[in-house]
């Protein structure tokens, strides 16, 4: 079985502070890591946590050191609770997700989307 250096990536904006305890940062992590817990194959490279920012571009401090630590070799997978928490902008989501990520081998999961690029 293959090991994959998982990133957890979580996001919350302040656009997002009215919405319910769902979408909050310990819940993401809370959820991130049950599904850490019941995946074997993906071992925890860190957690990347952008609190406070949108998700309408990709200039977020934590992305963008998950983003370095992919170009290093540090980490090969990414999760996500689910696609909006990754980013809201759709056309640059989609780059990363159909252009990006598979020329870097490196997987994507989002959780409650049920979308696995190895599946």
């Amino acid at each position: 079985m293959e090991t994959w250096r998982t990133a957890a990536y979580l996001r919350l904006s302040r656009e997002d502070g009215d919405k319910a305890e769902s979408d909050s940062i310990a819940s993401q992590h809370h959820q991130l890591e049950q599904y850490l817990a019941g995946h074997p194959e993906l071992e925890l490279a860190g957690y990347y946590t952008d609190d406070g920012h949108t998700g309408t571009n990709f200039d977020r401090p934590a992305f963008r050191r998950m983003e370095a630590d992919i170009y290093q070799g540090k980490v090969n997978c990414v999760l996500v609770k689910d696609l909006s928490r990754f980013g809201r902008e759709y056309i640059e989501t989609g780059r990363y997700l159909e252009q990006v990520f598979p020329a870097l081998g490196v997987r994507f999961i989002a959780v409650n989307d049920h979308v696995d690029s190895q599946q």
